[in-house]
């Protein structure tokens, strides 16, 4: 079976077909994101319009905010201001004329990992995309977990010191506590400078704690990181784990991993395969 997985980004959409595991096309756009909400449905029918074809039986849309799993309407796009309330599901479908799943991006990174990444062995993961901001994505008995509200997960939003865990234990953290660049700071960091390495080591040591949290809560085998700020894991990994290491329950620790998303496009390979999971009892 192909279907089609979209990324709705604030700045950009990309999505392609996927079958038989493989994605098999990609396609990427500019999203206007000042636009207004019907001009941003124009630009996603637009770009919905050029990869489908006959072999498509459903469509998976990830988007950066909250989902009404159950009816498909997404509200609050960060970075869109006009999609406050959007029923993306039935608009889709009514085009389209095929099943459409919608759900928050890091559930689609979650998803795309866990039946993509050869994680089908664990029964218990988190996705955790660390870019600018801390999105969670839950696998909990071998199913993506939504909440209520399609906001299960957002541990990042937990008041953690002054502030929460986003701010300390993201890439924002350089900007928030260093007022410096994060690119800078990688960039910098490669070339060996004291100053990036120790900031990676003082991020490192909130997202050792930002982890802990999330073991004592859901007591999970595997933790799978994405986002941009993965690639400078070699950085904040030492610091991570000596945090990590300080957990009450050393059993735990024993059957725990974490790895690097080694997937391109994880979060639009979890939208193409968001039907198949809401059909999973």
């Amino acid at each position: 079976m192909c279907s089609i997985g979209i990324d709705l980004g604030g700045t950009n959409m990309r999505g392609g077909r996927v079958a038989e595991k493989k994605l098999q096309s990609i396609f990427s756009q500019k999203v206007n994101a000042q636009g207004s909400v019907n001009e941003v449905l124009q630009e996603l029918y637009l770009f919905t319009d050029k990869i489908m074809n006959a072999d498509v039986k459903s469509i998976g849309i990830g988007v950066p905010g909250l989902v009404d799993i159950d009816n498909g309407v997404v509200y609050d796009v960060v970075n869109i201001p006009s999609w406050k309330k959007v029923h993306l599901q039935q608009l889709m479908e009514e085009r389209y004329q095929i099943p459409v799943a919608v759900n928050n991006d890091a559930n689609c990174f979650a998803l795309g990992e866990y039946y993509f990444g050869k994680h089908e062995q664990v029964n218990n993961m988190v996705g955790l995309t660390i870019g600018t901001g801390l999105g969670c994505g839950l696998i909990l008995n071998k199913k993506l977990y939504n909440g209520k509200n399609g906001g299960a997960g957002e541990f990042g939003m937990i008041d953690y010191l002054e502030k929460n865990y986003e701010y300390y234990a993201a890439g924002q953290f350089f900007e928030n506590v260093h007022q410096i660049n994060g690119e800078m700071v990688f960039e910098k960091a490669k070339k060996g400078d004291i100053a990036a390495l120790k900031m990676y080591d003082e991020m490192g040591m909130h997202l050792g704690k930002f982890i802990k949290m999330i073991l004592y809560t859901l007591d999970v085998e595997l933790i799978v990181l994405g986002g941009s700020v993965r690639h400078a894991f070699p950085y904040f990994n030492k610091a991570m784990w000596q945090q990590i290491k300080t957990f009450a329950f050393k059993g735990t620790l024993a059957n725990f991993k974490i790895e690097v998303s080694e997937i391109e496009n994880a979060g639009i390979m979890g939208a193409s395969y968001l039907f198949n999971d809401l059909k999973i009892s």
